[in-house]
């Protein structure tokens, strides 16, 4: 008598439960062999999401410029590198400015051309790689390589789907995929912003965030300039990009800069440097950055286009000396996200009197929780816009004021001085909803950020925001879209958060007819309460917008 009944085979598979397995087992080999070879054939990144197509009436030019800076400077010759005693010691030397320029072109130009597109990690990827793992504090030879083999797997072969050195457009070509309340009811093949207060397609010049570049935003930068805006997204050499090298051009040396921080600079006399201070002196950096930008983009709207595509360490730009007087150097936008929102807030300053500053307004998005106060001398327009996760998380920032309600109140004061301005959350989004990051890995980056809507839809509502604040400045002057709606929530309410509003939820016939008349009059932002909440806005307080 067997001392235990018989576990019905236990550990030993039927036959064709074994059959099944095997047979899932191997499908599942041969499609991930096959999905490896489509990627390999059709040269497509194995994880990432190649970047979409973008949606305006026009198509997308790109040009990386890097000219020397006029005149090259130390920005603060009181502080150097730990250990260094050569020129590589001058951490805050300011020797040439980098950008791309995003802007509007033909659709027939950008299916013509042949140059390669930009790759949307700059080369050598070992350089990124680096400042990747310096910002995780783990570089050595070992993990640098593993960070490069790694990135150089998921987005090594990304690249960003703008035209390459192809002429400037004057005329949109095509109607936009998204139209946004600005577009609506405009003829396709007319100017974009046409109107006298323009002199040529506006420009905004944006400022990254730390541990970032002037490709994060690619796309971002891209649907604005399909709208006719030409953008110029800054790369900085303070120590907030992961990694960056200096050339120029005719000259046979170049320097690099890495991530650092405050821990890897002293001043002269070997006195270490206070968070801060350091910050205090980033931002400045950036502010010249800022400023030799401005006079590069006013030297080419003067007709000095040969003089910088000949100064270019990129050898692009051949277009360029027919750009003369087609950009509306008179009235810039300044933008940033996170420190680069600090920064460009502290560039504000001044303005827009002030000509190596010739700011009409500030798009502002996520402004800085740690890289220093920030600026509250703005006599411009402003559109400060907070991401879910920013508004939703509530830290002290200086004199123990919350960080909300220090922007909320920089807003508010700005309205008061008679300059339009507005602040709001965009719901369901996170901190990196305006890079290209969640369109390249959008479930890895829904999961880990906390972000809720959909990665197209969220970048598109910032987009669109931006647009109809960018047309009341440099445009029309109207205020439409959501800039039109009234401030309904003073603080951030969680209780009205993303997928809590439905349309027309107050019910009632009289309530839906009014609704239904909303609908008609406010077009794509009829809905607006699924997408925002407005905290502060100049519309029925009795101010000018």
């Amino acid at each position: 008598m067997k001392p235990f009944p018989e576990a019905g085979g236990l550990g030993k598979p039927k036959p064709n439960r074994l059959k099944f397995l095997l047979n899932w087992k191997y499908l599942a080999v041969i499609a991930g062999l096959v999905y490896i070879l489509y990627c390999f054939v059709a040269n497509v990144p194995i994880f990432a999401h190649p970047l979409p197509k973008h949606t305006g009436p026009y198509a997308v030019g790109a040009i990386d410029i890097e000219v020397p800076a006029s005149p090259p400077r130390n920005i603060d010759p009181n502080i150097r590198f730990k250990g260094a005693n050569d020129d590589s010691a001058k951490p805050f030397q300011l020797d040439t400015v980098l950008f791309t320029l995003y802007y509007p072109a033909t659709y027939a130009d950008a299916k013509s051309s042949r140059a390669k597109r930009h790759p949307w990690i700059p080369h050598p990827i070992s350089l990124r790689a680096k400042g990747y793992a310096r910002a995780a504090h783990i570089s050595n030879w070992l993990t640098d390589s593993i960070f490069t083999g790694a990135i150089e797997a998921l987005v090594g072969s990304i690249t960003i789907p703008a035209a390459v050195d192809v002429p400037l457009s004057d005329h949109a070509t095509r109607e936009s995929k998204h139209p946004t309340s600005f577009w609506r009811n405009k003829n396709v093949d007319q100017e974009v912003l046409e109107s006298p207060k323009t002199g040529g397609h506006p420009i905004i010049i944006f400022s990254h965030g730390t541990v970032s570049s002037r490709t994060d935003y690619s796309h971002y930068a891209g649907e604005l300039a399909a709208r006719g805006y030409v953008v110029a997204m800054l790369e900085h050499r303070d120590g907030s990009s992961p990694g960056s090298i200096i050339r120029i051009k005719g000259s046979q040396s170049q320097r690099t800069v890495l991530l650092f921080d405050e821990s890897e600079v002293e001043t002269l006399s070997g006195e270490s440097i206070s968070v801060e201070d350091f910050h205090k002196v980033q931002l400045l950096f950036r502010e010249a950055e800022i400023e030799e930008t401005v006079r590069v983009l006013q030297d080419i709207n003067a007709g000095e286009g040969s003089t910088i595509y000949a100064q270019n360490s990129y050898n692009e730009g051949k277009d360029l000396p027919n750009w003369t007087e087609r950009l509306n150097t008179e009235g810039m936008i300044m933008s940033g996200h996170s420190y680069g929102a600090t920064g460009a807030m502290q560039a504000l300053r001044g303005g827009p009197e002030n000509p190596r500053r010739p700011f009409k307004g500030g798009l502002i998005l996520d402004p800085g929780k740690s890289s220093g106060p920030l600026n509250e001398d703005i006599s411009v327009p402003l559109l400060v816009v907070h991401s879910n996760t920013w508004s939703s998380k509530s830290s002290l920032f200086y004199g123990g004021i919350a960080h909300f309600d220090t922007v909320k109140s920089i807003v508010e004061a700005n309205n008061d001085r008679g300059n339009p301005s507005w602040f709001m959350t965009s719901l369901g989004t996170s901190h990196p909803s305006v890079t290209d990051a969640p369109l390249l890995e959008p479930l890895l980056l829904s999961w880990t950020t906390g972000a809720m809507i959909d990665v197209y839809q969220g970048l598109r509502q910032y987009v669109h925001v931006a647009e109809d604040f960018l047309g009341f400045v440099v445009g029309d002057g109207q205020v439409r879209g959501l800039l039109a709606e009234k401030a309904e929530f003073p603080q951030y309410d969680a209780g009205m958060g993303w997928g809590v509003w439905k349309p027309g939820q107050t019910g009632g016939e009289k309530e839906q007819g009014k609704r239904d008349q909303e609908v008609q009059k406010a077009g794509e932002w009829w809905d607006w309460r699924k997408y925002w909440q407005v905290h502060v806005s100049p519309v029925g307080e009795g101010k000018q917008a």
